[in-house]
């Protein structure tokens, strides 16, 4: 499953289960949420207060993804200069070894076959 279809997924269940259970809550428990002065019906108290959640989470999903993506990408520079490094100072060595080895290798024989008529 993807990334993006688990979060939509996500999404819509969290949008339900507030829902669901912010209404009979808000029932059960007699709160009456007010704007302006004004009474607002509980189906758009949940609405308003599961929209500002999920705008939360999105916010607070982007700001732990920035973090760690730069994590991962100084670690991938750590590495390649690292590696670069090692390269630098050890290319006559890899260089010797290289060409001892294209000097050495088994080459394959190539015998001609005869053929008797």
């Amino acid at each position: 499953m993807t990334f993006f279809k688990s979060l939509l997924l996500a999404i819509s269940a969290t949008l339900f289960l507030t829902y669901a259970l912010g209404v009979s809550f808000l029932e059960l428990l007699d709160i009456n949420v007010y704007m302006d002065g004004e009474l607002i019906e509980p189906l758009k108290a949940i609405g308003v207060s599961a929209v500002a959640t999920v705008i939360l989470v999105l916010i607070a999903l982007a700001i732990v993804l920035s973090v760690f993506g730069s994590f991962i990408f100084i670690g991938l520079l750590i590495m390649g200069s690292v590696a670069m490094v090692a390269i630098g100072v050890f290319w006559p060595v890899l260089l010797a070894a290289v060409a001892i080895w294209l000097v050495t290798r088994n080459k394959p024989s190539t015998k001609k076959e005869t053929q008797y008529s």
